[in-house]
């Protein structure tokens, strides 16, 4: 329940797809045998998920999901967190629990009985560390909007909602639910663009949500900038959204990145990594770094930094959740 006063429990509260993700190595040739989109992120369905996993070789299993990585990286430097997803009565519903409470994270949403199964992302990662991403959706689209916790979206500084779960139906109008949610209670709405395809089958929802002032904090990589704006010059993007959303967001990959609020324009180089291992969840911490900052009303270009930082590290290694500790890296690194 919000306080009395108004003020905030938590830092950040997310809704996102709850799933499990499988990792494992593997060559450009099973990629290719495969006929996988490299680089990319497929959705499956249970067969397709089944036969890929058969055909996979010793796997990872660590609880993922785009908005459950941020919150990860963010309850990791210390934020206060909590998440809104769906999982089904099985075994990888228990493991994707466990894991995101064990970290820190309030997740209260009951769990769907029946079918289908917990989502699962099952990730190739080739030598040259791009991840090659096959989800099978299962229950986290089941999402149903009486589920919802009105009162942990009012109680929190940021709702932060995953494009990906736009997609399916119930989740979609949960998501717009908590919108609703959060702005009576006067807090801040951040959206994540999540994927080109995405932004493809929903992109004049999102276009809608921005000229509805809707959206106070924007994250988008370069590919979703200029699919959302139909700009593909980089500076025609940024101008295409300057001003209809409070905060813009928008990584480069190895080139940094970039973010104006409020009329103010800060650029940040990527950080050096020694060795780039696995590039799944980089966007995700970012958005983590990024946030962590914000929420203690740090400058823009320090909120950036505090996103490299964090990208940085999660590249450094497989899986999504960060290994080494965020708040010591960020504090070194700011000084």
């Amino acid at each position: 329940m919000p306080n009395s006063d108004n003020s905030p429990r938590y830092d950040v509260i997310a809704i996102g797809n709850a799933i499990v993700d499988v990792m494992a190595p593997c060559e450009d040739e099973l990629i290719d045998e495969l006929a996988l989109n490299k680089g990319g992120m497929t959705l499956v369905d249970e067969d397709g998920a089944k036969r890929l996993y058969d055909a996979m070789g010793p796997a990872r299993e660590i609880s993922g999901g785009s908005a459950a990585n941020t919150l990860a990286g963010l309850s990791a430097m210390g934020a206060q967190c909590a998440f809104i997803g769906q999982v089904a009565d099985d075994q990888l519903g228990e493991v994707f629990a466990h894991d995101i409470r064990a970290v820190g994270i309030d997740f209260d949403t009951p769990v769907r009985p029946g079918p289908p199964a917990t989502a699962r992302c099952l990730i190739f990662v080739t030598p040259d560390a791009q991840r090659t991403m096959n989800t099978f959706l299962g229950a986290s689209q089941f999402l149903p909007p009486e589920t919802l916790d009105a009162d942990a979206v009012a109680a929190a500084r940021i709702l932060y909602l995953e494009g990906y779960l736009w997609d399916p139906e119930e989740p979609r109008a949960a998501m717009r639910r908590a919108i609703e949610a959060a702005r009576e209670a006067g807090r801040k709405v951040a959206f994540t663009l999540s994927e080109v395809f995405v932004i493809d089958r929903h992109g004049d929802d999102f276009r809608a949500l921005i000229e509805d002032g809707l959206i106070d904090i924007l994250f988008a990589n370069h590919l979703e900038l200029a699919a959302l704006t139909g700009e593909d010059d980089f500076e025609a993007g940024i101008a295409a959204l300057e001003g209809k959303v409070p905060t813009l967001v928008v990584t480069r990959s190895a080139d940094g990145a970039v973010a104006v609020s409020d009329g103010k324009r800060a650029e940040v180089a990527a950080e050096p990594v020694g060795e780039v291992v696995d590039t799944t969840g980089a966007g995700d911490l970012f958005a983590a770094g990024f946030l962590s900052g914000h929420v203690k009303g740090d400058s823009l270009e320090n909120c950036l930094t505090r996103g490299a930082v964090c990208a940085a590290e999660i590249i450094s290694h497989y899986g999504a959740r960060p290994e080494a500790d965020l708040r010591e890296l960020v504090a070194k690194k700011l000084g």
